[in-house]
């Protein structure tokens, strides 16, 4: 099992910034790559990045690309998304997730066994 909790959700104003943490316990860390997605209100839950058990290999939906940044420290068996330019269409529930994989990191929301309970980012306009 491995426990995931998130943290540092909050409003804040189109074009600020942001950053959600997650802290996970249990098994071995860095057995897992790590997902964050998003779930807006009457929509499904959606992938937003991914990063690989070693960090090398990081993933974006095109919608982030190039303003959130996820990253994590394996020491401290924590993974950071930082979100910069945030839009109103930012604004949702963010989850972060835990997938047992060797290689890569997966977009799919099936593939990842353990979630966190979710925090709170709501854009302002």
């Amino acid at each position: 099992q491995v426990q995931l909790v998130e943290s540092g959700g909050g409003l804040v104003q189109a074009g600020g910034s942001l950053r959600v943490s997650c802290a996970a316990s249990g098994r071995a860390f860095n057995d897992y790559a790590m997902g964050w997605f998003r779930q807006a209100p009457g929509k499904e839950r959606e992938f937003v990045a991914a990063i690989s058990w070693s960090g090398g290999n990081r993933y974006y939906a095109d919608s982030v690309k190039g303003r959130f940044t996820i990253s994590r420290d394996n020491a401290k068996n924590t993974v950071t998304l930082e979100m910069n330019s945030l839009k109103s269409e930012d604004t949702a529930v963010y989850y972060c997730a835990a997938e047992r994989r060797a290689y890569g990191a997966s977009r799919i929301v099936g593939e990842y066994e353990f979630w966190g309970q979710g925090t709170q980012v709501t854009v302002s306009s």
